[in-house]
């Protein structure tokens, strides 16, 4: 009896399974490929700094009135008014301190400019929030005697 058993023994490590075979084919088919990717960039509600600030516009563009489109009438702090050559130029700043030149028919978020004068700019909105207004708003923003 012991003979058997190291003989079977014997056999076993001699001749594999057909069961391990099996296992070696699979474990030779199922080798899974990687394939290097570029980076990725998470931003976990951070600005994402690799996204293309001017949206395909060409930097040497010397049209002042580019990020108008994007500020609302509301955010704009009336800085001062030039005149070159007869015609009057207002100087506003948005939000963070950038300072914008703007005539009259300038394009806002939210409205245009209506008309610049030497010591007022009137605005008008024609959209609150998205939605067109029914009639629109003339907003004043004055320059004080002071200032000028």
């Amino acid at each position: 009896m012991v003979l058997w058993l190291a003989a079977g023994i014997i056999c076993l490590g001699v001749f594999p399974l057909p069961a391990q075979d099996v296992d070696q084919g699979t474990q030779l088919d199922t080798q899974i490929q990687i394939k290097p990717r570029g980076p990725t960039y998470d931003p976990e509600a951070r600005r994402d700094p690799f996204r293309d600030l001017l949206a395909g516009q060409d930097p040497r563009d010397k049209d002042k009135t580019r990020g108008l489109q994007q500020l609302a009438i509301e955010d704009a702090v009336l800085i001062g008014i030039v005149k070159h050559k007869g015609n009057l130029t207002a100087i506003i700043n948005d939000a963070q301190g950038y300072p914008y030149y703007i005539k009259t028919g300038d394009n806002f978020l939210n409205g245009f400019v209506l008309n610049v004068t030497d010591s007022q700019v009137i605005f008008r909105q024609t959209k609150e929030r998205g939605i067109p207004l029914t009639s629109p708003k003339d907003i004043v923003q004055e320059i004080k005697l002071e200032e000028r």
